[in-house]
């Protein structure tokens, strides 16, 4: 969980430049995030950390602060392929 948050925060520093990242500051209301960097952050998080985002989950919510995204990535891989399918809307076969 700390090495996600390190990662999350490595990625950050990039954009906010001379500025550390709190863990649960909203990084949007800092005025540091636009359009770019939310879609940056987002395939960002896909690749860095192997989780596969759904529309559902591109919530302002679980990007706000470092500590949500940690839980949207912790949640998204323990999510079991049956939690995958319901979430999605997707049969699993019957």
């Amino acid at each position: 969980m700390d090495s996600h948050k390190s990662r999350i925060k490595s990625f950050l520093a990039r954009y906010f430049k001379g500025r550390d990242v709190i863990d649960d500051e909203d990084i949007f209301a800092s005025g540091f995030v636009n359009s770019l960097l939310a879609v940056q952050l987002v395939a960002f998080i896909e690749g860095e950390f192997d989780v596969a985002l759904e529309n559902e989950d591109l919530v302002l919510e679980n990007f706000q602060t470092v500590d949500a995204m940690v839980s949207l990535i912790e949640r998204k891989r323990t999510q079991g392929p049956e939690e995958a399918a319901r979430v999605t809307g997707q049969a699993t076969g019957a």
